[in-house]
């Protein structure tokens, strides 16, 4: 069996064993002005991100990150003794992160159970500490939507047309002519801005209608829909 002195040597050792190094380079107290904060990051689900953190402590000597709100044992992912270039590994970690000496996490292979808020303990050498938090969120790429009419051939002033856009996405704009739709008292959008209701239609509505969408990370848009009006 290999001996802690080994693992150690490799920059390894278990998250237990840490709070022994960080017992010798500094003493509990409690937290300091929460400056120290987690940079909120959108992620593409599948790429990999890299957690970075903003106001770092010059002078931190430990570095401790968890899932969640707040350093509960139990969600520790992972750890590093800066100075002595020592890994830890807590109940939290995956597999897929890695914390690095200037404090940011890599979580590599995002997925949507990914999403959350995350904690950051700065252990410092005038036997303080500071924590901060920020929030990742990851967003599956946008798919092309499906725009649909309810009738694409239609009479002025008898008909009405209802377009909707299919889509898994979390925003939703519409286009007419290959310009930003402008809105009349005839058009109505849906509550979720994916269905546009025109009633009665006129002529000056006949054209190509589209709906492009987007979350954070990622934009498309549809197919055009040609509207003919008759009169």
């Amino acid at each position: 069996m290999e001996s802690p002195s080994a693992s150690a040597h490799r920059g390894l050792v278990p998250w237990q064993g840490l709070l022994l190094a960080i017992s010798l380079l500094t003493f509990w107290s409690p937290p300091t002005t929460a400056q120290l904060a987690i940079v909120p990051t959108n992620a593409a689900e599948g790429k990999d991100v890299l957690l970075r953190i903003r106001n770092k402590p010059p002078d931190a000597v430990v570095f401790l990150w968890y899932r969640g709100e707040g350093a509960r044992s139990h969600r520790n992912i992972a750890s590093i003794v800066v100075d002595l270039r020592v890994h830890a590994l807590g109940p939290a970690y995956s597999g897929r992160e890695k914390v690095n000496s200037d404090g940011s996490m890599l979580l590599k292979r995002v997925t949507r159970k990914d999403t959350g808020y995350y904690t950051i303990v700065a252990h410092l050498r005038d036997s303080k500490k500071e924590i901060g938090f920020g929030r990742l969120r990851v967003y599956q790429p946008v798919r092309v939507p499906t725009l649909l009419a309810s009738n694409t051939t239609v009479m002025e002033h008898k008909d009405s047309v209802v377009l909707t856009c299919y889509t898994n996405a979390v925003s939703t704009q519409w286009f007419f002519n290959g310009m930003n739709l402008r809105l009349t008292e005839r058009m109505k959008l849906s509550w979720n801005n994916r269905t546009l209701t025109i009633d009665p239609v006129r002529r000056e509505d006949a054209g190509n209608y589209q709906c492009e969408v987007s979350n954070p990370i990622s934009s498309t848009e549809s197919v055009p829909v040609e509207l003919d009006v008759k009169y």
